[in-house]
């Protein structure tokens, strides 16, 4: 016998007993991004190469450090998507959606990225995204907040906060970068290694550095909204005065500013701090430029992506996770040439009854040990099939959770008689 082959590290398989709260929150949202307006979009999983590295930017730590890239057989570079707003982008303005229109898109799917595991971080996760395209002001981003706020207070979810910011236009973002520079610069023997690595190519990300050695320093690095020109500025105000308006609480996090390129205006998070270290559940902006930047025409965007791996493990701390399901009934069959009437039986029970969860015990065994299975299986009832039944065509019901006594049907009235036990 083989080494046992394992899952590989950093991925996760998702079991049948781990469903029910992952079919919750992924029928939530389709519901939800439904009665708002967005229709689902779906993207391949594999993409060139240079998608990612023009979308989200070549030295951002997704494209030098965490993407999985490979050679196809024709020489093209492809990567499995880091994350799924440039293969929407790219999916639109392929498809002629962006010209002269406005949509309003959702997306489930698997995301990978080459990240050392832990707890809410995987190499494989699954991401519920939103993106909205062709509409300029700070509304289009209040409605995604709005959106998310709303899933939060169905899933019954606490303890998640609103941080936004602003990043200005490309302009103002340039024009901070270089005053950021030159102030770390002066003070580069002060940076940790991966700040020094970071100043040329993404010091906007020295901002977000969970290290306690350099937080002072950061703390009096230059501020962003000292380069905000009085457009930029303006549109955070209507932001806020909407928010307001709305009276969705939030925090102005003026060190926010996100791990990809393609922002611009405004950024925001979702936070907690119930899971530790990966304390981000929903993050997402406005990303005018990166229309143009993989070939469309300018454009306005905007959009977050939320991670379902931390929303599952947060439901399931806040005891918000539904319960497993057991079945309506538990068929038993026993004695010889039953398993053919028995199937047949259950097949008619199915046309009768679409909504009943209906299993049929396959493979024998004695009485009692099927009668086990029924009550694991957490059925209310047990439809007990066997010789006698059958020669009288009949079927005997039980119920598992009641001490009530045994029934018994024709096999032609059953399906009413089931109807009216499970309220059906």
């Amino acid at each position: 016998m083989g080494k046992l082959i394992q899952v590989i590290r950093g991925m996760h398989d998702v079991l049948p007993s781990d469903m029910p709260v992952w079919n919750q929150l992924e029928d939530t949202f389709r519901q939800l991004a439904d009665s708002y307006g967005y229709g689902q979009i779906r993207t391949p999983i594999v993409e060139k190469s240079a998608l990612f590295k023009r979308g989200i930017g070549e030295v951002t730590d997704i494209v030098e450090k965490e993407m999985y890239t490979f050679d196809d057989r024709n020489g093209d570079s492809l990567s499995l998507r880091p994350e799924n707003t440039a293969s929407v982008v790219r999916a639109c303005l392929e498809n002629g959606l962006l010209t002269d229109q406005q949509h309003r898109l959702w997306y489930l799917g698997p995301m990978f990225r080459h990240e050392r595991p832990q707890k809410g971080r995987y190499r494989q996760f699954h991401q519920l995204g939103a993106e909205a395209f062709g509409m300029g002001g700070a509304g289009i981003e209040a409605e995604l907040i709005c959106l998310a706020a709303r899933f939060w207070k169905q899933l019954e979810l606490k303890d998640i906060e609103l941080q936004i910011n602003t990043l200005g236009s490309s302009e103002c973002r340039q024009r901070f970068r270089e005053t950021l520079v030159s102030y770390f610069r002066d003070h580069f023997q002060a940076l940790d290694e991966d700040s020094q690595r970071r100043l040329e190519t993404n010091p906007l990300r020295i901002l977000d550095s969970k290290n306690p050695d350099i937080q002072s320093l950061i703390n009096l690095a230059p501020k962003l909204s000292d380069s905000l020109s009085s457009e930029s500025s303006d549109h955070f105000a209507e932001l806020k005065a909407i928010l307001d308006y709305c009276e969705l609480p939030y925090a102005v996090n003026p060190r926010l500013v996100r791990g990809l390129d393609y922002y611009s205006h405004t950024v925001f998070e979702w936070v907690t701090e119930t899971l530790g270290a990966q304390g981000t559940v929903c993050a997402g902006g406005r990303y005018d430029g990166l229309i143009e930047q993989l070939g469309g025409k300018p454009n306005y965007a905007a959009g977050f992506a939320m991670g379902c791996e931390r929303l599952v493990s947060m439901l399931i701390d806040q005891e918000q996770a539904p319960a497993r399901q057991g079945c309506d009934i538990f068929m038993v069959m026993r004695g010889d040439n039953t398993a053919p009437i028995g199937l047949k039986l259950a097949e008619s029970l199915r046309d009768q009854l679409p909504q009943l969860n209906l299993r049929v015990q396959a493979g024998g065994g004695s009485f009692k040990s099927q009668m086990r299975k029924a009550d694991k299986s957490g059925a209310q009832l047990a439809m007990i099939l066997g010789e006698s039944e059958v020669e009288a065509g009949t079927v005997s019901i039980k119920h598992l959770r009641e001490d009530t006594a045994q029934l018994e049907f024709t096999q032609l009235e059953v399906g009413a008689r089931l109807a009216e036990l499970l309220g059906q």
